[in-house]
């Protein structure tokens, strides 16, 4: 996507990981060197693929040395009954693991909470019980000894040199999958699914598939270096191959090098692990379990000194990226943006959105009764009441975050046929935007990426997805904070970001929550001015606001809602004329500044 700048701190430490890497076998002189080498690759690539849903979804697995065990079983066993090389069973194994990671997942990701993380160890935990007492198979509790047939096609050297390259081999193919992911749309919305699942819905993504989907992958990988290393043993068994303590481990190197970054698993493992066999090996029996000890100091220190990890904290919106956005928007030439294909519309009489009795009880609680309203076509409709009348409650009815006891939500879709709302992915996909009453930025990308999120919806193309973002910005007024991250804009700023991400996935119908709330008067006359822009592009807009003198100059109606049920429904001057709106919500102090 960009040139590097081979001088930032990040880049840097990249180089010097990757010399290190590279040119140990020829400075090592001797076999014991070149397995810590070979170590470093297996539990760097370990970590770097577990890092794809621990990291970039957020998916915590704790039994992720499954799919390492039956990457090396599969590949051992067909090796030994089928004489098959463990290339095939390798390709087997990695087949397995990702029908195993989907028989995982897929319940577990519907749920939310530490079921997932439990699910895992739980399979793993069964997996090890099963080998150990699978004698004939699997060797039991006295595992399987992989006979020397020496060659590539065995994956056997007498040269170590020769299984350190493989095993650089099999790293390099984990972090070109891991960087691949990262760049483009599936890594986008993996991390935004691990920041704010809410908001991650409500520009279209499908979390349950999209992180299965990181799963599959993630074992998949796993597995693969599994078939591999447990060539490199020439022995496996179930203690120590489907062992919670690698789970934590690789999950380990993860952390201290950097969740959710393309290296940072490698440079945990770099960092960690040759200090730790360094000492087993010098201490020799003394040094039983130092290697653990050697594990949990170097966490402590790196979560203390560097809490996002070592590479997440050199990670930093550098003058190198703002350099290339700056090259981007000169480009891409400033031009009319243009939100939607769809030519603007005046205000007419067909109905695009329609609620019809929607009553939704939480307990005893009524949060709204009956509740209708009809959303016309290019229309700005003001929805007004006392908090706690339940005008978020109907947004989240309206866009599919809650289920009500009773009534519909129906869309008009582009060919003129009504759709019933039934999850907000589908309401992102047919056209419905919306914002939240507290803005919800994906804070750990920039501005330019949070833009980008809502343009995925549409292309699966970054360069295509940054045009669009590029778009969106200038019309919002973002575009001198691209390349900042999403968390250092002021509340205004994180409103206004929210607004340009999902009218990036062009929407037909946009709900905004209080965009203006905490805004200063000029802030809000220029959030007056975007929301007639949206409006004259074609898009229907249906707006909370307590900011009455936004709602009186932005809405063609406004509907009045307290306690749960509609109050009135009128132009805005027969709404702040009437009596029942005045006492329930305006105040007299209103009536009388009027």
């Amino acid at each position: 996507m960009s040139i590097p700048n081979l001088f930032n701190k990040r880049s840097v430490c990249l180089l010097v990981a990757a010399v290190i890497l590279m040119l140990a076998p020829f400075v090592a002189g001797s076999n014991y060197f070149l397995h810590i080498a070979v170590l470093i690759c297996v539990f760097g690539g370990l970590a770097t693929a577990w890092n794809i849903v621990g990291g970039y979804a957020g998916q915590i697995s704790l039994g992720h040395a499954v799919f390492y065990g039956i990457g090396s079983y599969t590949a051992v066993i067909l090796m030994l009954r089928f004489e098959l090389s463990p290339w095939s069973g390798m390709l087997v194994g990695m087949v397995i693991s990702g029908i195993a990671a989907v028989i995982v997942s897929w319940p577990t990701f519907r749920l939310k909470g530490p079921f997932f993380s439990l699910v895992t160890i739980a399979f793993l935990e069964v997996v090890r019980l099963l080998a150990i007492h699978d004698q004939d198979l699997m060797g039991g509790s006295s595992g399987l000894t992989i006979p020397l047939n020496i060659g590539f096609e065995w994956m056997v050297f007498r040269e170590k040199e020769y299984s350190y390259a493989l095993a650089l081999f099999f790293l390099l193919v984990t972090l070109g999958v891991a960087w691949l992911i990262r760049r483009h749309k599936m890594g986008f919305y993996l991390l935004a699914i691990r920041e704010r699942e809410d908001a991650a819905r409500a520009i279209g993504i499908n979390l349950v598939s999209t992180r299965i989907g990181a799963m599959v992958v993630s074992a998949m990988l796993t597995s693969m270096i599994g078939s591999f290393y447990a060539m490199y043993l020439t022995f496996i068994d179930p203690d120590a191959t489907f062992s919670l303590a690698m789970s934590i481990q690789i999950a380990m190197f993860a952390l201290i090098g950097g969740l959710g970054t393309v290296f940072g698993p490698l440079i945990g493992a770099l960092i960690v692990l040759p200090i730790a066999e360094l000492m087993r090996g010098w201490l020799s029996s003394y040094a039983n379990g130092i290697h653990g000890a050697v594990y949990g100091l170097v966490l402590v220190i790196a979560v203390l000194k560097f809490p996002r990890g070592i590479v997440g904290s050199l990670t930093v919106f550098s003058s190198n990226e703002k350099a290339r956005i700056a090259a981007l928007l000169r480009s891409h030439p400033e031009q009319e943006p243009r939100l939607t294909d769809r030519p603007a519309k005046a205000v007419t009489d067909t109905i695009i959105l329609e609620a019809s009795g929607l009553v939704k009880r939480f307990g005893g609680l009524v949060a709204t009764n009956n509740v209708s309203l009809q959303l016309k076509q290019g229309e700005i409709l003001g929805l007004i009441g006392p908090n706690g009348a339940g005008k978020t409650t109907l947004f989240n009815l309206l866009s599919g975050f809650l289920k009500s006891n009773s009534g519909t939500v129906r869309l008009m879709n582009e060919n003129g046929e009504p759709v019933q709302i039934v999850s907000p992915t589908q309401c992102a996909r047919l056209g419905i935007g919306r914002t939240f009453q507290t803005a919800q930025p994906f804070s750990g990308l920039s501005v330019l990426e949070n833009i980008m999120l809502g343009a995925f919806l549409h292309t699966r193309d970054v360069h295509e997805a940054e045009r669009i973002a590029l778009d969106v910005a200038r019309l919002t007024g973002m575009e001198s904070h691209l390349s900042k991250p999403a968390s250092e804009l002021t509340v205004g700023g994180m409103k206004r970001l929210e607004v340009a991400r999902i009218l990036a996935t062009r929407p037909r119908v946009l709900l905004l929550d209080e965009v203006m709330a905490g805004l200063s008067p000029t802030d809000i006359d220029q959030a007056i001015t975007l929301i007639r822009q949206i409006r004259d592009t074609g898009v229907s807009v249906l707006m909370i606001e307590h900011q009455m003198r936004a709602t009186m100059a932005l809405c063609d109606r406004i509907i009045v809602v307290d306690a749960g049920a509609v109050l009135m429904e009128g132009s805005p001057d027969e709404v702040v004329n009437n009596e029942k709106v005045i006492e329930a919500y305006l105040g007299s102090g209103y009536k009388n500044a009027a």
